[in-house]
């Protein structure tokens, strides 16, 4: 039976969102506490993996340079220069780790997942060579990473509730195989990861490496779009889902801790720098850039609910794109249990061609059709029907974001809004 958690009435956002982020790691006690009823994550009992950071964290075989950990200290002669200002990565409450990533995760099939993950709800979906696997926002929400192998690569699926978005990278730095954690700190209202080889800080946003001993670098990005779980369970039949049970934490999986947070007339919490007044900080975006041009379209340009989908033609950095959208989806940040969320929908970007041949789509019932040949398509940018069956489109990697994260870090960005 699928279970529906609510949390307690009358706490205020703000409250939610320091509790959360200040959250326990891993819960040694298989009973939830009082304050776990609520939904807030307990701390009474934690392990912090990162609380005492060491100083000198790099080995000397294994290719990295050593130096100071930024964690200890954002100011060192050994370090380049910070690509940000390091005053303003502010403490976000939790210490290292304090939000716990999963390092070991488990993963079930997609039967075992339905028994409790409902239609709506999000999840990260990431394929690479065939592997196909379901991070559902339900966990994410409370851990924000998840240190993994898919298809042989090494990856780091982020997810950072604040902005709203979700980021996957190759976690390999200068060819070293890493992991990554939470520092603690936000930039802007986003999360700031460090890497577990060196502990210099990174923003989750665009995997960049901003203070400590590698301040500079990047990291590869992995298309892994949000899909409701029903598009999931349709696209990859054949997948796997990750393990609530066997998470290493104990926490009220499916429901939201940021209960409301999701408000387009909202504010950013914990935001310092000036906003772009284009459009409601907390409007949610589609973030798109090709060829170091960016443009953000708002969700209201694509969402249509009433028709069930819609194909979107763009232009970015001079590239023809076609945004796909469907309904179905919810909010994994509106209200307090997850699959409750009002339905904002699933977004995929691609290149309308294959094998050189351009595509005109459209959505006929809810199902989106190339012109060309009439080919029906899913949501994910594959064909299921038609003379084209069993191809697909390019993805081009974007983010659902809210606006003021997007414009943050993509300054001087299009704004598309109608």
């Amino acid at each position: 039976m699928k279970h529906r958690l609510g949390l307690m009435a009358g706490i205020a956002v703000t409250a939610l969102i320091v509790s959360a982020c200040g959250g326990a790691a891993a819960v040694s006690d298989p009973e939830p506490s009082a304050t776990e009823t609520t939904g807030t994550p307990s701390t009474s009992t934690t392990t912090v993996p990162s609380e005492d950071p060491i100083t000198t964290t790099s080995k000397v075989d294994d290719g990295l340079p050593s130096g100071p950990s930024a964690l200890v200290t954002m100011f060192a002669d050994e370090f380049p220069d910070p690509l940000v200002d390091p005053a303003a990565i502010r403490p976000g409450g939790p210490p290292p780790d304090g939000i716990p990533p999963i390092d070991e995760p488990e993963f079930i099939s997609i039967a075992e997942a339905d028994a409790y993950l409902f239609d709506e709800e999000a999840v990260v979906a990431l394929e690479i060579d065939g592997d196909a696997r379901a991070y559902p926002a339900q966990i994410l929400i409370w851990h924000e990473f998840v240190n993994d192998s898919v298809g042989g690569v090494p990856v780091s699926i982020t997810y950072c509730p604040l902005c709203n978005s979700a980021v996957t990278y190759e976690r390999v730095v200068r060819g070293v195989e890493t992991t990554f954690g939470t520092s603690g700190r936000l930039y802007n209202s986003a999360l700031v990861m460090y890497d577990r080889a060196t502990e210099t800080l990174w923003t989750h946003f665009d995997g960049t490496a901003v203070v400590g001993i590698l301040a500079g670098d990047i990291l590869e990005p992995i298309g892994s779009p949000l899909l409701s779980w029903g598009d999931f369970k349709e696209i990859y039949p054949g997948g796997t889902v990750l393990d609530r049970d066997r998470t290493g934490a104990v926490r009220r999986y499916g429901t939201n801790p940021y209960a409301g947070y999701d408000d387009p007339l909202g504010n950013p919490f914990l935001f310092a720098g000036p906003l772009d007044d284009r459009a409601r900080a907390q409007l949610r975006v589609i973030g798109i850039e090709v060829d170091g041009k960016a443009a953000a379209y708002s969700i209201n340009v694509v969402r249509d609910v009433d028709a069930g989908a819609t194909a979107t033609p763009v232009t970015v950095g001079g590239t023809d794109l076609v945004v796909l959208w469907s309904a179905g989806q919810a909010s994994a940040l509106d209200t307090s249990e997850i699959e409750g969320g009002r339905d904002v929908g699933t977004v995929g970007v691609f290149v309308p061609e294959v094998d050189g041949a351009r595509l005109t789509f459209s959505a006929d019932s809810g199902v989106f059709v190339d012109q060309e040949t009439g080919s029906r398509w899913t949501v994910a940018g594959t064909a299921v029907d038609g003379p084209l069956a069993g191809s697909k489109l390019e993805r081009v990697p974007h983010l659902d974001t809210f606006w003021f994260a997007w414009s943050t870090y993509k300054p001087g960005t299009d704004f598309i809004e109608e």
